[in-house]
């Protein structure tokens, strides 16, 4: 019996996902499945905005692949891909190329930055824990250059975060939180250092209640975060950045600008020459690629359309581990002959985190949450996210406990 070989790019939420699902539905004389990440690890990506403020190690994210698969039913493969050949139905990737029967793409994003502005050579941006680390050792680096020069550059103490969406807020908000603790440690007066955010439309976090917005906005300004909204970023070099304002360009000295208002799927998608929209394969409902009934997929990487509003769901953690379950069912009915299902999402609700014991959010699109109660439901969230990938044990070692002991 023909044992289908089953390939998976990428082990973010909506790989690492699959595979789980896979690996519990399908014997190993049923399938051949190959995971293949860059990395060793999977990791929190909802909690980078955290380690790159400095509040979260990066250890806590991390969590070892081969301690949540079984082995003798995935195979691990450790290298990256280099390009993606439906045709062929082969994979390239930098140490050898890999044949496949069934495709899953779950390689992620990567960011976009406006072209010609300085941002890409300038700005940090929070993409993965390495990006997040060099973050917070460059913020500690310039404090203590700060303290220890003669003549203080007070570009130093300007941090400055480009959009004002929910990475961005949530990234406020953890830091303005955690610049305290760097001031004591490295004795600068906390009153020097500016957080200032850049945001071009009318208001932060654009897209959520006005009620939600406005507390979220209150919340961060009494806590000394300066928020200009209408600012669209002209000009960014390696001690300043310009923006523009009512048609008036002010220029702000600092050398610390994190970039937080633009993702777009891995190039590799595009480049494969599959049917893409805005970058992203234009999935059918069953999350497989037009024109190739042998691939899927999910995660950012994939354009899915809301039947309800005609457009795009946002690939949100969420969405993208129910887009992972569902693909996990089809390949198996797949394989197994039977009706595959459509992609019909449950949006339990949203919640961006202000801090550590504040926050927004709405549930069952209906209930606010304002306050303390957010961020503590993002932690159970979390906590129900490590028990399905790992168990009690898993939560033990990657769980944060911080909020309950605080």
């Amino acid at each position: 019996m023909h044992r289908p070989h089953i390939v998976i790019l990428g082990a973010g939420y909506g790989g690492i996902v699959t595979a789980l699902n896979l690996q519990k539905k399908l014997n190993a004389n049923e399938a051949q499945i190959t995971l293949v990440n860059k990395e060793d690890y999977h990791y929190q990506a909802a909690w980078l905005h955290e380690n790159a403020a400095g509040s979260l190690h990066h250890d806590q994210l991390r969590i070892p692949i081969r301690d949540i698969i079984n082995e003798k039913k995935i195979n691990f493969i450790l290298d990256k891909v280099v390009s993606i050949k439906p045709e062929e139905k082969k994979i390239k990737l930098e140490d050898q190329t890999i044949a496949y029967d069934i495709l899953i793409i779950a390689l992620g994003f990567e960011s976009e930055m406006p072209e010609n502005h300085g941002l890409e050579e300038n700005a940090f941006f929070i993409g993965d824990i390495n990006s997040a680390r060099l973050i917070r050792e460059h913020l500690e680096y310039n404090f203590a250059c700060y303290h220890n020069e003669d003549v203080k550059n007070k570009g130093r103490l300007n941090i400055v975060i480009g959009g004002g969406g929910p990475t961005g807020v949530e990234f406020a908000g953890e830091l303005v939180d955690r610049i305290p603790e760097i001031c004591k440690e490295y004795d600068i007066e906390k009153a020097l250092v500016r957080i200032i955010m850049l945001e071009s439309e009318a208001t932060i976090l654009p897209a959520v209640d006005e009620s939600l917005q406005q507390y979220a906005t209150n919340s961060l300004v009494s806590r000394g975060v300066e928020i200009i909204t209408g600012a669209t970023i002209k000009e960014c070099h390696a001690d300043t950045i310009t923006y523009e304002k009512d048609g008036i360009l002010e220029e702000i000295p600092t050398v610390t600008k994190i970039w937080t208002a633009g993702v777009r799927a891995n190039s590799l998608v595009k480049k494969s020459g599959l049917q893409t929209k805005d970058g992203k394969v234009a999935v059918t409902g069953e999350m497989k690629a037009p024109d190739f009934q042998d691939i899927f997929v999910v995660g950012d990487c994939a354009n899915v359309i809301d039947q309800k509003s005609g457009k795009a769901f946002n690939p949100t953690a969420q969405i993208t581990v129910q887009q992972a379950a569902l693909v996990a069912y089809n390949v198996v009915a797949m394989i197994k002959g039977n009706k595959l299902r459509t992609f019909e999402p449950k949006i339990k609700g949203m919640v961006v985190c202000l801090g550590s014991h504040d926050g927004i959010g709405q549930i069952f699109n209906k209930r606010k949450l304002f306050g303390w109660k957010a961020p503590l439901a993002k932690r159970l969230v979390d906590t129900q996210y490590l028990l399905k990938l790992g168990g009690l044990s898993l939560v033990l070692k990657k769980g944060k406990f911080k909020f309950l002991n605080s």
